[in-house]
């Protein structure tokens, strides 16, 4: 590791200019590009104290050994440069996005005497007028069988050309008009050429005109009874009209535009790309990458806009690109856009209308993209066995943990606070073994002190099933006895000679037994403890089934925590873990330094998944405690008065305030109440404290329940 003193250039030799910067390693290998406006402010920041550095920062300056700049006239010069040198270098500490696929292309070779329309991959070629890409090839291939009715446009090899000009006979397509045969002479080149043009002036969403064109002419041949030419000019329109049906209409302005999105978790993000040419949705691609440097969403956007738009020149580059985050030199990234289309291009974060709904719909592919790269593992059975080693080696553990449960704590500012229980088996979520807690034994907010009621109230059903099945025996630590005390109790060390004592809260009966009376080992668990409230059916219940691995969103605290729950229960074969967010750390109790795994590992990508669906499940069950909250209504404690009966009072009086000051008799006069029912309702209301009325902060009016408030 070396230490960045040893490498820094004095201030007065960095000059304050915009430019380029290079960190090398002690091999002279470049690990880092970047950029910067001002040389000297950007490259004096990599040289503070390592302590307030990012983690990733602090790792690529202590692996450089030597610094070096390029100085340029203008930030779009920089930012040139910038992608030049990360293409160049590769650099292992810059942000790549690495596609796993070439993308075809549409492409029609304008540069050729005869234009021909054929799949592309690969670097683009001069002269050649291209639509994409596209997600399969397949696609294309679809598209153009249904336009060549209509553009019946060369779309054989240069072999197969030559050989049917050669021959006189042109191939399938030339018998079955879907080519117009230039090769034998049918059409001369510029007839050939301008199908070609009208084929790429559709393509490129100038649609309305060919279609009225072929209406129009339609008609006119049914006007003169020329009835197979209507229908096949009839067949043309509707092959044109599934052509466009293929892509629908997303922007109603015909626009081309780019719309980029982004997902990220602390180590990696994934990139989706939609392009749409003339208000249709002609192509998505995406990627996904490792975060290996310091980076927000805004550079992470930059990256993109750097590889996505490095190679393109002309039309490639659309004239709105609508992101999720501005870059931070926006203004250079816009410019250097505008010089690679060669007129200007709008740099945007779209507000409103059907640009931020397609964004939001860019955003959902870009997270199902992250989501699916993280558990494309889970289908291979040698994948998780591999994923549940690596977390034993790591965590010390003497086998692989086949039971995961992961707890974490849900609130918004203190209220409503819920935690959930996520079961992984083999690596495979268990849904029907998820949990839902209430935090019940405090007010506040206060996670690290919920985490150890959770774990605690989740262990104590534990085992109290296995003294119900006769498989625990109290021990010192559970029964809260000393080591002393114990050992003065009758039968302490071996079995009980007699029957059992009385304890209600554990179900067991007998008579009372001589002597000390030892503290109650299992205090009864609230009926919230277990949300599977049925009756004992001789199967185990769901909390008799104890995991190899307890892992807690969280750090040291919690860890601490869930360590300190089961210390006081006695439970010493249950390993515990907890992964936190910021560096997906994974912190063991009593040890001060974290467990790193490196990002590639199976494992880590395993408690990454168990800890997510730990968190979705707790906010999930937080979101709707919450919103049945603020819907709650004082008629919901009346027992057996359902939503319809409710509606009906409301409807009938108006108002919770009406109804409130309603006589029984009143009551009573709403169809489905009976007189047990209104006294109920009466009495529920009279207990009830009335809301407080709501102030319209435009006006300061008090507005009345009589205006629709039901609460």
């Amino acid at each position: 590791m070396a230490d960045p003193s040893s490498y820094r250039p004095s201030p007065g030799q960095i000059p304050d200019s915009p430019g380029v910067y290079k960190f090398r390693d002690e091999h002279r290998r470049v690990i880092y590009v970047g950029k910067a406006k001002n040389l000297r402010q950007r490259v004096a920041n990599y040289f503070q104290d390592l302590a307030n550095l990012h983690p990733r920062t602090r790792s690529m300056v202590t692996t450089a050994a030597s610094v070096e700049w390029t100085v340029v006239s203008t930030e779009v010069e920089a930012l040139q440069l910038e992608y030049t040198w990360i293409k160049e270098f590769d650099p292992r500490f810059n942000v790549k996005y690495r596609d796993d696929k070439s993308y075809p292309y549409l492409a029609v070779t304008l540069n050729e005497e005869f234009p021909r329309v054929q799949v592309m991959r690969g670097a683009k070629k001069k002269g050649v007028r291209y639509f994409g890409p596209y997600g399969h090839a397949w696609a294309i291939r679809e598209t153009v069988d249904l336009m060549l009715r209509v553009f019946p446009v060369r779309t054989c090899s240069a072999g197969v050309f030559k050989n049917a000009a050669r021959t006189g006979r042109p191939c399938l397509l030339g018998y079955i008009d879907k080519c117009s045969a230039p090769c034998v002479g049918r059409v001369t080149p510029e007839e050939h050429r301008e199908l070609a043009e009208d084929f790429c002036d559709f393509m490129a969403g100038r649609t309305g005109t060919y279609i009225r064109r072929l209406e129009k002419d339609m008609m006119q041949a049914a006007e003169e009874m020329e009835y197979e030419r209507a229908a096949r000019l009839r067949d043309d329109a509707g092959a044109l009209k599934r052509a466009m049906e293929k892509s629908a209409v997303v922007l109603a302005d015909a626009t081309d535009a780019d719309l980029i999105a982004v997902a990220e978790d602390e180590l990696e993000a994934a990139l989706q790309i939609f392009h749409v040419r003339g208000g249709r949705v002609r192509g998505q691609r995406g990627w996904v990458t490792d975060k290996v440097e310091a980076v927000d969403t805004s550079g992470l956007v930059e990256h993109a806009l750097q590889q996505l738009y490095g190679e393109e020149r002309g039309d490639a580059v659309p004239k709105e690109v609508l992101v999720p985050a501005l870059p931070e030199d926006t203004e250079a990234v816009s410019q250097w856009l505008a010089e690679r289309r060669g007129s200007q291009v709008s740099l945007r974060i779209p507000q409103r209308g059907d640009k931020k709904d397609l964004m939001a719909t860019v955003q959902r592919n870009a997270q199902q993209a992250l989501g699916l790269h993280k558990t494309k593992r889970a289908s291979d059975l040698t994948t998780r066995s591999r994923a549940l080693e690596e977390i034993a080696e790591a965590l010390g553990l003497d086998t692989a943990p086949l039971r995961i449960e992961c707890y974490d704590i849900s609130h918004l500012q203190g209220d409503d606070v819920v935690a959930s229980m996520v079961v992984f088996e083999d690596g495979l979520a268990r849904k029907s073994e998820y949990r839902r807690f209430q935090i019940k034994g405090f007010e506040g907010q206060d996670d690290v002190r919920s985490m150890h009621e959770v774990i605690g109230r989740r262990f104590k059903r534990y085992l109290q099933e296995k003294e119900r099945t006769g498989e625990w025996e109290q021990t010192p630590q559970a029964t809260g006895e000393t080591p002393e005390a114990a050992a003065a109790l009758p039968g302490a060390g071996s079995a009980p000679n007699g029957p059992a004592p009385t304890d209600p809260t554990l179900g067991i009966t007998g008579p009372a037994p001589t002597g000390p009376v030892p503290a109650p080992a299992l205090p009864a668990a609230s009926p919230a403890d277990e949300i599977d409230p049925r009756e004992d059916d001789g199967r185990p219940k769901r909390f008799a089934y104890p995991p190899q691995l307890v892992v807690v969103d969280g750090g040291q605290p919690q860890v601490a925590a869930a360590q300190r729950a089961l210390d006081e229960l006695g439970i010493d074969d249950i390993a515990v873990c907890g992964l936190a967010k910021r560096l997906e750390e994974v912190w063991l109790p009593d040890d001060d330094d974290p467990v790193v795994l490196p990002r590639s590992s199976e494992g880590l990508y395993l408690l990454q998944r168990v800890r997510d669906e730990a968190h979705r499940f707790a906010i999930t069950y937080q979101r709707a405690k919450r919103a049945k909250r603020i819907r709650s209504s004082p008629l919901d404690d009346v027992t057996g008065l359902g939503e319809t009966r409710k509606q009906a009072l409301i409807k009938h009086f108006g108002s919770v305030k009406k109804l409130r000051q309603a006589t029984i008799e009143e009551i009573c006069e709403v169809p489905g109440i009976g007189r047990r029912t209104a006294e109920a309702v009466a009495a529920a209301l009279a207990s009830a404290a009335p809301a407080t009325p709501a102030v319209n902060t435009a006006t300061g009016e008090i507005m009345d329940e009589d205006d629709g408030g039901t609460s």
